[in-house]
């Protein structure tokens, strides 16, 4: 890559640099353009246009596992149904873009692949490789990451047995082909999560028999695809900005009470989850295949708007299957119960494989840089990277609650380093650091997802002290960020910015 990259044109210049067009990115971009007019930023995406996840995802059914008051921004009131589809997400996502002239920041088809920092230059270098195999390089003074957190072309497909035995089509959700026809198919989609459960009600009229195949159970809610207290707003005439900011505000409100349940008495929350999939499809099934082994919220709950899986099965259209696959068979999956599951289509819904800040290769002062060997600042910033903030948004709550909170912060650090005179920020961990264990990213107790779990080696670490984990709070982090001190212990700046200040601190005394 180094011949292409001095062949590449000069370097373009601008203050920001934001990798991803997805939600995070357009929040940032937003921002930026309100809170810092002045700044130049650019948006970088390998995609052809803006969108992330509800652009590559095209599952039959695709829609949001979040309600859109709170998955949607705060500056754009939403004024449809509480879960949407991937086609309304995208629109409202168009409306923000062109809204607020975001468009011309943008540039697609740019995978950032190398991301370098120079301490003595106070900036970054990113290469981008581009859609027609060329190379385009970009300086910025500050590098903020939000592609996302996971490889939208790849999803995790497990290894196993007998794939290249099975005589009908092998196909991942994430990878969602075009040409597929399930009508009068026998289909078995495996998996246990929202995009299982999210195909199964969308493909079951179509398909002659359509199997939920899950390895273990997983806890789901449900409730009509409306919520009352917006319609009861709207029927008063109430304006759609302060409908969105109230229901938002009682979303929340509710999340957080069903958190703290979940950890303070969990045996009463996991009960009236069962009742409620009980009330539709029987004790038996229920006891069969919705009565996970954990507590509620260990992995995520998963959604039903208006119940639909559950009726699916209920009326005959879906059967569940609670087993594991012991191989593939030329007509169908042999599970290890015995028993021989006839598929002409196998669909995997299994999840997906973690990007770590983007797969990007990092460089500081012309080192490799190891991710893994740094400590994380509230999720947000990395020990041994300077200028940098990557959105890694909530498991319990809307990842777009986080991306507006770290785009405020990012336009208030960018303030202190001019006020400070300085080129660079990095944070820096407690003296002791070196005497306190090193914990997970997220705590496996906490929250432990298939596709987490799979990449924590690759991740960050966090310490025993709070300002140095990822809180999953947002109504904690919501108070906390405004309240940051910048020029706190956890902040370093460059030493000769420090010095200046010092100087021009004691020539005023």
């Amino acid at each position: 890559m180094s011949a292409q990259i001095a062949d590449a044109a000069k370097p373009e210049h601008f203050e920001v640099l934001i990798v991803g067009a997805g939600i995070s990115g357009i929040a940032a971009a937003y921002h930026l353009r309100r809170d810092a007019p002045q700044r130049s930023f650019v948006i970088l995406d390998a995609e052809a246009s803006f969108g992330g996840t509800w652009r590559t995802n095209r599952f039959p059914g695709i829609r949001s596992d979040s309600d859109l008051y709170t998955f949607g921004y705060g500056f754009k009131p939403w004024s449809g149904p509480p879960i949407a589809t991937g086609a309304e997400i995208l629109n409202y996502l168009s409306e923000a873009v062109d809204e607020n002239d975001l468009r011309r920041h943008m540039r697609f088809g740019h995978r950032v692949a190398d991301a370098r920092w120079s301490s003595e230059a106070g900036l970054w270098t990113v290469i981008a490789e581009t859609a027609d195999g060329g190379v385009r390089v970009f300086t910025g003074r500050f590098l903020f990451m939000c592609q996302g957190y996971f490889r939208h072309r790849e999803g995790h497909m497990p290894d196993w047995p007998g794939k290249a035995d099975f005589a009908g089509r092998l196909v991942h959700a994430q990878e969602w082909p075009d040409d597929l026809d399930l009508a009068g198919k026998k289909v078995v989609v495996v998996g246990s999560g929202a995009t299982a459960a999210t195909i199964v009600p969308n493909i079951a009229e179509t398909c002659a028999e359509t199997t939920l195949l899950q390895r273990s159970p997983t806890y789901f809610a449900y409730a009509d695809n409306s919520n009352e207290l917006a319609d009861r707003l709207r029927a008063l005439k109430v304006d759609e900005a302060w409908i969105h900011e109230i229901v938002r505000r009682d979303i929340l409100a509710q999340e957080a009470a069903l958190a703290d349940s979940c950890r303070d008495t969990p045996d009463e929350v996991r009960a009236e989850l069962l009742a409620a999939v009980e009330a539709i499809v029987g004790p038996e099934i229920t006891r069969a295949h919705f009565s996970p082994s954990y507590r509620p919220w260990r992995q995520r709950l998963a959604f039903l708007p208006n119940a639909d899986m559950l009726h699916a099965i209920r009326a005959g259209r879906a059967a569940m299957v609670t087993d594991e696959i012991e191989r593939f068979v030329p007509d169908g999956v042999l599970l290890k119960s015995g028993r021989t599951l006839a598929a002409d289509v196998v669909i995997a819904a299994t999840g997906f494989n973690m990007n770590v800040f983007g797969d990007i290769a990092f460089t500081v002062d012309g080192a490799p840089f190891d991710i893994a060997s740094s400590v994380g600042y509230r999720g947000m910033m990395f020990s041994g990277l300077p200028n940098l903030a990557w959105v890694f948004g909530y498991f319990r709550s809307s990842w777009t609650l986080r991306s507006d909170l770290l785009a405020q912060f990012v336009i208030r650090l960018l303030e202190h380093l001019d006020a400070r005179g300085a080129n660079w920020v990095e944070v820096s961990p407690p003296s002791d650091v070196d005497r306190l264990p090193r914990r997970p990213w997220i705590d496996p107790e906490n929250f432990n997802p298939g596709y987490l779990t799979r990449a924590l080696p690759q991740l960050p670490r966090s310490l025993d002290h709070p300002e140095w984990r990822h809180s999953q709070d947002y109504l904690a982090d919501k108070e906390a960020f405004p309240a940051i001190d910048l020029d706190g212990p956890a902040f370093r700046y460059d030493g000769q910015a420090a010095a200046q200040v010092l100087r021009a601190s004691s020539e005023t005394v």
